[in-house]
């Protein structure tokens, strides 16, 4: 794909504002709905990030392995070993979290395709205005 480095310069600029908005709003909005929001925008972040490595992708495999990856982490805090690794680098908590939340799985599965859909429509208002060749 001819676009992939402006796709890929897009996702990068996404990534602090998704990091901004994650950490504002998980600070403001508590409970269940703030996990719920957080685990969203989690997955948003994971697919912005996938996103910069990978901007050849077409969507449905960006919003597969995003939840895919999303899905992982959170399996693996059965495991314990999420938790060790947050116990030693406690910065490791905003990427692995600690504790198995089963209710972040379909949160993840809303931030994946709703950041699938948002980036569909970004393409296609690009090609539309003529910003962006296919």
């Amino acid at each position: 794909m001819h676009h992939a480095p402006r796709r890929r310069t897009a996702f990068l600029l996404l990534v602090p504002v998704v990091v901004a908005v994650g950490l504002v709003v998980t600070g403001a909005v508590g409970g269940l709905a703030g996990d719920l929001l957080g685990g969203v925008l989690y997955a948003a972040l994971v697919y912005v990030l996938l996103g910069a490595v990978r901007p050849a992708w077409r969507v449905p495999v960006l919003a597969g392995v995003a939840f895919g990856v999303c899905a992982a982490i959170e399996l693996a805090q059965l495991t314990g070993l999420p938790a060790q690794v947050v116990g030693e680098f406690s910065l490791a908590r905003y990427a692995l979290g600690s504790t198995f939340t089963a209710h972040d799985l379909p949160a993840y599965a809303v931030g994946a395709v709703l950041s699938g859909a948002i980036d569909r429509w970004g393409a296609t208002r690009a090609v539309a205005s003529g910003t962006l060749r296919t």
